[in-house]
């Protein structure tokens, strides 16, 4: 949830095209859950209470309150009610407790069952919820990219990341499930690729909030629209235990295959130049899995939400559906400051680090503690890796010429170090770890190393490469 408080020009000046005077009101309709303009002091108490209420509540998200110049200026007798409700406004939806007896028998008949969870369960604080339902069922379950963290990596039944650079056990077995159990997530393209090709063979259940998402993408066999956590504490008890031990053993084989082919090469490289995941897998070890990792966006986010450790729950912060470069070192302070008694690391690349390089200034005016680590290939490596797929390797606009990122750092005072080398990469990490204030360091990467497994867009979850 997201509350923005914006200045806007005196009222008397509003559509006059007065100096600085933007229509923010039409320009975040598409992007906001609710804005409104105040045009008098009064106002302010009953639209706060409401805007607070309205980006809390049910499915979360941003909330716009514009302000005009003559209203910040106003004096009024401030009272302040809490708002709890909104006509017309249903936040969370009434569950059907007949689609929940559904869900259960299609789980309890399922020879094939698999679980794909997504941010739904962290926002409506349902781990435990899941964690008893995957156990007493013993279903292999995935996660969306905004859905890690919510039950340790370490599960047994964890079976990683689903999407465009998710696991190969659970994208390939995606097509093989009887059924598939969607909660508190919306089937997002980068998790379905090609629709026509998604899970056709196995029954559609989707525990969720927002009941837009219900049959947008995909076509549900049984709707449980509600929140997460009570919705799941329903079904625990109409379902049955079991194991699927030789459904499980599926993921264990692939996931063998793909150790083999990509994650031994990324974790142990034997290559002369430093790996992305290499230097993740070194965090795993000093934090011990209880960082909060905040990833900007590109191929290290993919590396770090495929191979960080997580043992506690919003442990993953990174942009999911909108995927917007810059986000991490600005939201690495937020973050930080939610949770002070947490080490914070932010997961950075060369290009997106310098499109909010500025926030420095932030950490060195609130002296907050966040540790920042640039991987730094001297490409946008995203971009590139598809130049080089599937445009062969006509790269255009996507090879970095970078300043001195450790001099940068250093000249907001903020202690910094550079790695080239692997020997020297436990003892870096090592020390920014135990640093107590803010701590920059830059690893310099492989130059053209891919991210794998990957689906190439428009394919099927099932088309997913290993190389």
């Amino acid at each position: 949830p997201l509350v923005c408080i914006t200045g806007q020009v005196a009222s008397h000046l509003l559509g006059s095209d007065a100096f600085q005077e933007t229509d923010i009101i039409g320009i975040s309709t598409p992007v906001t859950k609710w804005n409104h303009q105040i045009t008098k002091a009064s106002e302010i108490p009953e639209i706060m209470a409401k805007a607070f209420y309205i980006a809390k509540s049910g499915r979360p998200g941003p909330v716009l309150i514009d302000i005009t110049k003559d209203a910040q200026f106003e004096e009024f007798d401030f009272q302040y009610k809490k708002c709890t409700g909104v006509r017309s406004y249903i936040p969370i939806p009434k569950t059907d407790g007949a689609t929940v007896v559904e869900a259960a028998k299609l789980i309890n008949a399922a020879k094939k069952p698999m679980i794909v969870w997504g941010q739904g369960i962290i926002l409506s604080e349902a781990e435990d919820q899941l964690k008893a339902v995957i156990e007493k069922a013993g279903i292999p379950s995935t996660w969306t990219i905004l859905g890690a963290s919510a039950i340790p990596t370490s599960h047994p039944l964890n079976m990683g990341m689903v999407g465009m650079h998710g696991n190969y056990a659970p994208n390939k077995l995606t097509n093989e499930c009887d059924v598939l159990i969607a909660i508190g997530m919306r089937f997002d393209d980068r998790v379905t690729g090609d629709l026509n090709k998604y899970a056709k063979q196995a029954k559609i259940i989707h525990f969720e909030i927002d009941p837009a998402e219900i049959d947008k993408n995909v076509k549900t066999d049984v709707a449980v629209l509600g929140d997460a956590k009570a919705s799941l504490t329903q079904l625990l008890p109409l379902l049955e235990e079991n194991s699927h031990k030789e459904w499980l053993q599926k993921f264990k084989d692939l996931y063998a295959i793909e150790f083999k082919k990509v994650i031994e090469n990324d974790l142990y490289p034997t290559k002369e130049r430093l790996t992305m995941g290499e230097v993740i897998n070194e965090i795993n070890n000093q934090s011990k899995g209880e960082a909060a990792i905040v990833s900007d966006v590109g191929q290290h986010q993919m590396v770090a939400c495929r191979y960080a450790k997580f043992n506690q729950t919003k442990s993953n912060i990174t942009s999911g559906g909108l995927g917007t470069m810059g986000f991490a070192l600005p939201a690495a302070i937020g973050a930080k400051m939610a949770a002070p008694e947490r080490d914070v690391v932010a997961i950075i690349g060369d290009g997106g680090y310098q499109m909010n390089i500025q926030e420095l200034g932030t950490i060195f005016q609130t002296k907050v503690p966040v540790k920042i680590v640039v991987l730094n290939n001297e490409f946008l490596g995203m971009v590139r890796q598809w130049q080089q797929l599937f445009f062969d390797k006509r790269y255009a606009s996507t090879e970095m010429v970078n300043p001195n990122f450790v001099a940068i750092a250093e000249g907001y005072y903020i202690e910094a170090k550079r790695v080239t080398k692997r020997e020297e990469l436990s003892g870096a990490i090592k020390e920014m770890m135990a640093c107590k204030d803010a701590y920059f360091l830059e690893v310099c990467v492989e130059k053209e190393g891919n991210v794998f497994p990957m689906i190439p867009s428009g394919s099927s979850v099932s088309d997913v490469r290993l190389s």
